[in-house]
């Protein structure tokens, strides 16, 4: 299989995990502690970003 299709699944997989995981606490911790519902949010949402920037690089250097 090819370098940059495996590349992209895995940082595709992370962010969808990564989202998942972030809701599904985001909405646990809602009620008891917001900040920390908040927090989490955040830096979900930071991850989620990088590895869409990641994804955007990899695919971008692997055209060449």
């Amino acid at each position: 299989m090819n370098r940059r299709k495996i590349f992209t699944r895995v940082l595709i997989g992370l962010a969808v995990v990564t989202t998942l995981a972030t809701v599904i606490l985001y909405f646990t911790l809602r009620g008891e502690k917001p900040w920390l519902a908040f927090y989490i949010a955040c830096c979900g949402g930071v991850l989620v970003f990088n590895f869409l920037v990641s994804l955007f690089l990899v695919t971008k250097n692997f055209k060449r």
